[in-house]
């Protein structure tokens, strides 16, 4: 098993810390010392890529990608969790992931990588793949704010930025980030329908001719572009995340996960966008708590991985 390393690399030119997120080591590994699960054995690293609010790890202990990043090194991934901005443009926080890449890369070797975005995550690698495609193998969408969500456009007043700014940068201080630059308004600029759809003309690689449609190009300058996502809000009694995103139900018309609509997520090769899971669920967040007949949000992320080592990348 290719062991995840825990690492902190230099200053990048944007001055953004980097640090690989460490993956304990399975019981097999603890007795034998390697492990023969090669399951998502992928040929290039994966690069697990945050959303609105996102961090690497809370206080060192609390992972946004809950039990992900182990689970895919453990059957042979090489698994990496960058930390961009909690909230800011799009555009900034690729300039920042595409820092942090060439980084890694750089120290490892790689020849390229393989983008797992959530959320804002979704628009965030999907900039990065749209400037540079040589860099990556394929980007995966996971619950992406592709067409804007009504959420962003309810709030897009700008009577948040001063209490997100803070806040979003507490969560920085609270998770290593390293000072990154918080810029609350131009987060919710970038997930609002019109802020989205200005962003497809530049960067339109995998979105469908059509709102919903299922038409997207599954492989663009050489990368392939997957999404999936849900379409259920209220999941599990005890997620105390259920009743926060219900209140945001009658902003929305059609099927949603409390913060995206499922029909946004949309692009590339979808793989499904009605999975029983919120928008928090999707990570595997809180503390795995899904609903009893739902999908493991830890497999599909351990699926995609093989379905990617399977074509060889």
């Amino acid at each position: 098993m290719k062991k995840n390393k825990k690492m902190v690399l230099a200053a990048s030119a944007l001055a953004i810390g980097l640090s690989a997120q460490p993956a304990s080591a399975g019981w097999f590994d603890w007795l034998f010392g390697k492990s023969t699960d090669t399951y998502t054995a992928t040929k290039h690293p994966i690069v697990l890529v945050h959303g609105l609010s996102g961090f690497n790890k809370l206080f060192g202990i609390v992972e946004y990608f809950n039990g992900v990043p182990d689970a895919l090194t453990e059957s042979g991934a090489e698994v990496f969790v960058p930390q961009v901005s909690a909230a800011n443009s799009t555009e900034v926080r690729g300039e920042q992931l595409l820092a942090q890449i060439e980084e890694y890369m750089a120290v490892t070797g790689a020849e390229k990588v393989h983008l797992i975005g959530h959320s804002h995550g979704g628009p965030t690698i999907r900039y990065v793949a749209g400037v540079r495609p040589d860099l990556i193998a394929s980007v995966s969408s996971v619950g992406g704010v592709n067409w804007g969500t009504p959420v962003a456009d309810a709030f897009n007043t700008g009577a948040l930025d001063n209490l997100g700014n803070w806040f979003f940068g507490l969560l920085d201080t609270f998770s290593g980030g390293g000072g990154l630059p918080q810029d609350t308004g131009a987060a919710i600029a970038s997930l609002s329908t019109e802020g989205s759809l200005q962003f497809n003309e530049r960067f339109s690689a995998g979105i469908p001719s059509t709102y919903c449609g299922n038409d997207g190009a599954e492989v663009v300058d050489g990368v392939r572009y997957y999404s999936w996502g849900g379409n259920k809000i209220s999941t599990n009694f005890w997620d105390v995340s259920d009743p926060l995103l219900k209140a945001l139900e009658p902003l929305f018309d059609e099927p949603t996960d409390g913060l995206v609509p499922a029909c946004s997520m949309k692009l590339g090769k979808v793989l499904g966008v009605d999975y029983g899971h919120n928008h928090l669920d999707q990570v595997n967040m809180l503390f795995g708590l899904v609903g009893r007949n739902a999908a493991d949000p830890v497999e599909l992320y351990r699926q995609q991985a093989n379905r990617l080592k399977n074509l060889g990348l």
